[in-house]
């Protein structure tokens, strides 16, 4: 099987965990994610399985839609409610101050990851020196807050909507949003309402997908990936070549250097992520996608 499957996380599970049930229920071994959520969290995760996981990378780079629960007044160690308090202080924000605050997040901001994370250093996560009880600097990175809605607020507890760019922390949003306000702040719940074009409504539970005998008809094409690319349509001998890794002409087509496109044949079937070699006047395929029948 090949395709995309979009699952419901539920909480307390791993990404791992979720995989390692799907390879259980379709007896397949590629099968992997694309964009990790905490245990802790619930919502939209991409299932890539066969010659999906090609794609998983540009899965993991789009924009993501989140709907998260802040408790202000109370920090922890994770930035969310599955940490130790380290501090407490009274909360007296209202809800203009509040407003105010989380404006000042929307755009290209830098922002540091939280200590408990999966980032490596020197080939060690970054979470397992912290239960050592060693801190170490973290560069902070560039992301983009697209737009941050204030859903509820019902002191001392705030629900915001969160549009952003792939590799935002939102555990780190909250913390930073609670240094902001004057009174700390961790994250008590998260939901995953979207990634890229996929969205909740999209997704199917665990539980619906124990007693399917084939998840065929849940998958979606690697194309869904990809929407982004500009299409080359190919005729049945540059799709030929380009099945078997070979460069074709750049066909008239304006393209910058490193330009990426999606080829694919004239009956719309996928074959590759192809790039633009502006010095050859060629296009090389980056990744071949088609069925190895195809050949």
């Amino acid at each position: 099987m090949d395709g995309i499957l979009v699952v419901n996380k539920p909480q307390g599970w791993t990404s791992h965990d979720v995989v390692g049930r799907i390879r259980r229920l379709t007896h397949q071994k590629r099968v992997g994610h694309a964009g990790t959520l905490d245990p802790m969290a619930t919502g939209v995760l991409l299932v890539c399985l066969g010659r999906a996981t090609r794609v998983a990378e540009y899965l993991m780079g789009s924009d993501k839609t989140y709907r998260a629960v802040m408790r202000l007044g109370v920090e922890t160690d994770t930035y969310d409610a599955e940490g130790q308090v380290i501090a407490t202080q009274p909360v007296n924000v209202d809800e203009s101050e509040l407003r105010a605050v989380l404006a000042r997040f929307v755009g290209e901001i830098e922002q540091v990851p939280p200590m408990y994370s999966a980032l490596k250093r020197d080939g060690k996560p970054l979470y397992k020196l912290a239960r050592q009880g060693i801190e170490v600097e973290r560069e902070p990175r560039r992301i983009r807050i697209h737009d941050i809605a204030l859903r509820a607020w019902q002191p001392p507890d705030a629900t915001i909507d969160v549009r952003c760019s792939s590799g935002t922390y939102i555990r780190s949003l909250a913390h930073d949003i609670g240094a902001a306000l004057g009174c700390g702040a961790h994250l008590i719940a998260l939901a995953r309402l979207a990634s890229g074009s996929f969205s909740i409504d999209d997704a199917v539970t665990l539980r619906d997908l124990e007693g399917l005998a084939d998840l065929r008809g849940l998958l979606h094409p690697l194309d869904a990936a990809l929407q982004d690319l500009p299409v080359l349509t190919l005729d049945a001998d540059q799709a030929r070549r380009i099945v078997l890794g070979q460069a074709i002409p750049l066909l008239g087509v304006e393209a910058l250097a490193g330009t990426l496109y999606r080829a694919q044949d004239a009956n719309g079937s996928l074959l590759a992520i192809m790039t633009c070699d502006s010095a050859a006047q060629v296009w090389r395929p980056k990744k071949v996608l088609a069925d190895e029948t195809r050949t």
